[in-house]
């Protein structure tokens, strides 16, 4: 099972939004069939096998055992991953485009950078899992606590004056061999946690 999937076919991520599919997704993180499930969830039997199916049919889940009890075989299903992505490639037509109007202080900007490294990301491991090798990525996941806006702004004057030195420093367009990469570096608001 992979840790996270991500999903690229429209079909796939409409299969994957409807809710009861979601709660199935979810509860065979552990394998399961149709009468666990229905049993578990409350729901009868032939609408889990229906909607087992149609999770079935798009690689979402994935048969790990059958077994003989009595007349009947019970299938033991499980996810392909325990979470999902949806790529904006299942929405290509209308998928943002961080080159359509770049802004370093525009939240939507950030939006588009995001979806586009959601975009790339999924093709990468895609293309790494079919060729069975490792994907060489690199992430920063930091909170920051600035006193002041100003703070703030000097803190992301700073942080650009440093990355565009390390560019330069290391970006050689004329490595033979060489392979490009791409870094983002965002810097936003965290959410607020909901008070419990």
């Amino acid at each position: 099972m992979l840790e996270v999937a991500v999903i690229e076919d429209p079909a796939a991520a409409e299969v994957s939004l409807d809710p009861v599919r979601g709660k199935l997704l979810a509860a065979l993180a552990e394998p399961g069939s149709a009468t666990t499930l229905a049993a578990r969830l409350g729901l009868p039997r032939q609408k889990v096998n229906y909607h087992l199916r149609a999770l079935e049919r798009h690689g979402l889940i994935e048969l790990v055992e059958e077994r003989r009890k009595g007349n009947v075989t019970e299938r033991l299903m499980q996810a392909t991953a325990a979470s999902y992505v949806i790529s904006p490639t299942a929405m290509a037509e209308v998928a943002p485009d961080p080159d359509r109007a770049p802004d370093q202080l525009s939240a939507w900007w950030l939006l588009a950078l995001s979806a586009r490294l959601v975009r790339e990301l999924g093709e990468l491991i895609s293309g790494a899992a079919a060729a069975r090798q490792r994907l060489a990525t690199y992430a920063i996941d930091a909170e920051i606590r600035f006193a002041t806006a100003a703070d703030r702004a000097a803190f992301a004057d700073e942080l650009g004056t440093v990355v565009k030195n390390l560019v330069g420093k290391y970006h050689d367009e004329k490595a033979v061999g060489g392979r490009k990469h791409r870094l983002v570096v965002a810097l936003h608001p965290s959410l607020k946690k909901k008070e419990q």
